[in-house]
């Protein structure tokens, strides 16, 4: 029986995983659902297999000759393309399968006879969210689809090949003048799974967390001090310490922004 396979993922944000291009090599196609990060992420994938892509939230001025959507046709299903689920057209007939990324979460269901596919982030970890992307096998045959998820999170959050790393936190003091730093291999490498104290479940509870975390770093509190002080793990910690430093005048709001995640 003739089948097709197809790679679809979505918010790599400068990180092409060595396990994600291990799987990408067996399909025939790759649909990226935007937030490359970088352009060299949309080079190293057309290397591999011929690439549609949508441009995100998150893609600049280098991604100015990718489209906010697109369409096209592989093996006889039409596919519909873009990276917020919020903007998908209203009109999609004739469509068959809808793919779309932003919220790093996997997603499929079938409504009024379309497959709707979100192969979730394959890029940095955001919080507990799996990291994941999706094949498409395609039977022109029956015109039938079947999906697969695939998890891609690496034995350590460090990874060492690929195109981009993820940051394993140094301890750097965090003062009026001092900005954490990215702090790349040494001793903070941390198990994948392990799990932090405590995560905030809500984005009520992440707005909280921002604005406190933002008040320690006025103090002059360092990095490790301000993750065991709310029982969070170092990189997130670091993550909301480095959008505050670097980007003087951003608020709550602003950071979660940076962060993808919903302002309330």
């Amino acid at each position: 029986m003739e089948t097709h396979r197809i790679a679809v993922i979505s918010d790599t944000h400068g990180l092409l995983r060595p396990e994600v291009l291990e799987k990408l090599k067996g399909c025939e196609a790759i649909l990226h659902a935007g937030d490359f990060g970088r352009p060299d992420i949309l080079a190293k994938l057309t290397e591999i297999s011929p690439v549609w892509a949508v441009c995100g939230n998150v893609d600049r001025e280098w991604a100015d000759g990718l489209p906010v959507e697109l369409e096209v046709t592989l093996s006889g299903f039409r596919i519909y393309v873009t990276h917020n689920r919020k903007q998908i057209r209203k009109d999609l007939a004739g469509i068959d399968i809808v793919i779309y990324g932003h919220s790093h979460k996997y997603e499929e269901c079938r409504e009024g006879g379309i497959l709707y596919l979100n192969p979730g982030s394959c890029g940095p970890r955001r919080f507990r969210l799996p990291v994941t992307i999706a094949v498409l096998t395609l039977y022109p045959e029956g015109h039938r689809a079947e999906t697969e998820r695939i998890d891609c999170m690496s034995a350590a959050v460090s990874v060492q090949g690929g195109i981009g790393s993820e940051a394993v936190l140094g301890q750097k003091d965090i003062g009026s003048e001092a900005v954490p730093g990215s702090g790349r291999g040494g001793s903070g490498a941390v198990s994948a799974g392990s799990e932090p104290d405590s995560w905030p479940e809500t984005d009520v509870d992440m707005h909280r967390l921002v604005k406190a975390i933002m008040k320690d770093v006025r103090a002059g509190r360092t990095v490790a001090g301000i993750a065991a002080r709310h029982h969070v793990k170092e990189e997130l910690a670091e993550e909301i310490c480095r959008y505050y430093v670097t980007h003087p005048g951003v608020d709550v709001d602003g950071i979660l922004d940076r962060m993808e995640r919903k302002n309330l």
